[in-house]
């Protein structure tokens, strides 16, 4: 029996989510058990508790040899601010431990894939339950742990791929989190953010990309409206930037802020490689 520990290193649950992700659980997925850390409902601020508390937790989950994996409850903003101390506390326990979540999470991805410790894994949250049809995208996560494929990303690339929402990749850029993706398929996402916004991602994000194997891009959904017409969509501006530094441009990934949210483990081409 898989046990999965989830905790929140950035914003709160609410207990309603809480209660339809452990009921939908038990119901469908007997052989997973879902140990939630009482800090998943915590709040101080913006954030899911201080950032000690948070970062607690989080070394807690990962270190306790009773626990598989560990699921990240919600992104939003904070796992940045806990990242670094976090990882330098993990201990041997943590290197054998699925670690799922995107969004904000993929601070912690990336810092973990970099650290070489466990199995990074971009994928649906507990707190997608909240979204239409997220039963759907909490259902996808379960199967995964439990050991199904059915909810993996679809894209058949040779290559190790990576996947993160946009802003979150782009600030990690020159920062002690940001691995190297050299050789990788790295995929993006984004949400609520305006096309010139996407744009100034895309600028930044591009001169840190050299030696990737391609991009491809998620949805880039929720746009708000702007004064004026930016003039290009989220694949034209992929386009541009990819060009512009000699990155191949792979086409879409089924990854975005939504219930379809597909599942994709990093670095599975070279898992072999990694272990």
């Amino acid at each position: 029996m898989a046990r999965i520990a989830i905790c929140a290193p950035s914003t709160a649950l609410t207990q309603q989510c809480v209660d339809r992700v452990t009921q939908l659980g038990a119901a469908e997925f007997p052989d997973l058990e879902l140990h939630w850390h009482p800090q998943c409902l915590a709040s101080e601020g913006h954030f899911a508790g201080s950032d000690a508390q948070r970062l607690e937790s989080l070394v807690e989950c990962a270190n306790d040899p009773a626990f598989d994996a560990v699921w990240f409850a919600r992104g939003g903003y904070g796992a940045c601010r806990i990242a670094e101390d976090a990882i330098a506390r993990m201990d041997h326990e943590a290197t054998r431990k699925v670690y799922l979540g995107y969004s904000d999470a993929g601070y912690l991805l990336g810092g973990l894939y970099r650290a070489r410790i466990g199995r990074p894994v971009h994928g649906p949250m507990p707190m997608d339950i909240a979204r239409d049809g997220g039963d759907c995208a909490v259902r996808r996560a379960l199967a995964y742990f439990a050991g199904g494929d059915a909810g993996l990303e679809a894209s058949q690339d040779p290559h190790p791929v990576v996947a993160f929402n946009l802003m979150t990749l782009t600030m990690m850029c020159g920062t002690p989190l940001m691995p190297g993706l050299a050789g990788h398929v790295v995929m993006v996402e984004e949400v609520s953010e305006h096309f010139y916004a996407v744009d100034r991602l895309f600028f930044h994000l591009t001169a840190h990309l050299g030696g990737i194997a391609g991009l491809r891009l998620g949805r880039i959904s929720d746009v708000p409206e702007n004064d004026r017409p930016f003039g290009a969509d989220a694949e034209e501006i992929a386009h541009y930037w990819c060009e512009r530094h000699s990155i191949p441009f792979l086409g879409s990934a089924d990854i975005g802020h939504d219930a379809a949210n597909s599942i994709v483990p990093f670095g599975v081409a070279s898992d072999t490689q990694r272990s």
